[in-house]
């Protein structure tokens, strides 16, 4: 089991953007130097906890200062954007990287970033379709681009100049183009299979019940299946929130406080998921109220807490529930404590990650082996 990270960079309102913006940074350098093989950021224009405006612009701050983890867009939200534009820019930041570049897209689940960019009433998967399709079709093809569909045309055939390259649009660094994940934020989500069915992987999301992370598994394996390739568990990624500690109270305190972080986390992802009607998310039992999702349960569910040995025993435990899966994703929190932050990477890469090395065993037999 490879060992990653996914930030949706919700941060503390009032806290200096600035400050965040470097602590985000922080988060990838720490996790390039413990040897984390991938990293993915969140990006929304309309939360005020969010600070990440532009994942693009922010991996292309980092990529001089890592060495060897390669950075993913968690997601582009492709409703809000101009797909030439999204295409161009890929490209470019995918030969900045050399190719340490993965692709994330969605729909994008924010609703006031679907209002302010005018969509919000509209069917933004098909939006989403289409926008990929345009996308891969020009870095396929060749200049003039002629192309006009439902929500956006792409043409450069007026103006195209072939002796000059006028018209032509950067063909990504990666051939056929980068690795494109996509998250799945549903149970039983359709998404996946029709991504799958599209040659790309998924990642599930940190804020799902392990009962409903483990319904991905299953149709990642149909949309394979209807592609016509096998179906690696090695190329499933889940997000997990976790926090590691050299002793139990302060693992305790950290994680659950109703003052720290994890709670801070939470209560945006609930509190957004509740009015947008998602609360099935939250719950074992669909059948239970809404008012039975509390941020309190919902930290008491998700989040996985303590000792590296207990952490250990518990990820045995929640991968022994979901099946396996190739890359953990430690979902990024609020540095409320920074060396307390920093010391839970260290704890998960260097005592507990080993122990999941062989990816088909538990941490018994990988200890044993």
């Amino acid at each position: 089991m490879h060992l990653g990270f996914f930030t949706m960079p919700i941060h503390p309102l009032g806290r200096s953007v600035t400050e965040t913006l470097k602590e985000d940074r922080e988060l990838a350098l720490v996790a390039d130097r413990l040897g984390f093989t991938e990293g993915y950021f969140g990006e929304h224009v309309t939360d005020g906890a969010e600070t990440i405006t532009s994942s693009l612009i922010f991996i292309a701050w980092l990529l001089n200062e890592t060495k060897s983890i390669r950075l993913g867009t968690g997601t582009v939200n492709l409703p809000c954007y101009h797909p030439a534009m999204v295409a161009a820019q890929v490209a470019m930041v995918d030969h900045m990287a050399e190719g340490r570049f993965n692709f994330g897209v969605s729909p994008g689940g924010l609703l006031s970033d679907a209002e302010v960019f005018g969509n919000l009433d509209k069917d933004r998967t098909a939006m989403f379709v289409e926008a990929m399709d345009h996308i891969l079709a020009i870095w396929s093809g060749e200049a003039p681009y002629e192309r006009v569909g439902e929500h956006w045309t792409v043409s450069t055939a007026r103006t195209h100049i072939p002796e000059l390259g006028q018209g032509h649009i950067l063909k990504p660094y990666q051939r056929p183009h980068p690795p494109i994940v996509v998250t799945a934020v549903a149970p039983f989500s359709k998404g996946v299979t029709e991504a799958a069915a599209r040659g790309w992987d998924p990642i599930s999301a940190n804020f799902l019940l392990p009962q409903w992370v483990k319904t991905h598994w299953p149709k990642y394996v149909e949309g394979c299946a209807l592609a016509g390739r096998p179906a690696d568990f090695a190329n499933w990624r889940v997000a997990k929130s976790i926090f590691v500690a050299d002793d139990l109270e302060t693992a305790r305190r950290y994680a659950t406080s109703p003052d720290g972080p994890y709670h801070s986390y939470y209560r945006s992802i609930v509190t957004k998921m509740l009015r947008n009607g998602r609360a099935n998310l939250f719950k074992r039992d669909q059948n239970a109220p809404d008012s039975s999702v509390t941020v309190e349960t919902v930290v008491d569910d998700l989040v996985i807490w303590g000792t590296p040995e207990k952490v250990a025993d518990d990820l045995a435990a929640f991968r022994e529930q979901v099946g396996d899966f190739g890359t953990l994703l430690y979902a990024g929190h609020d540095w409320a404590d920074k060396a307390l932050a920093i010391r839970s990477m260290e704890l998960l890469a260097e005592k507990i990650a080993p122990r999941f090395a062989n990816p088909a065993s538990t941490p018994a037999t990988a200890a044993a082996g």
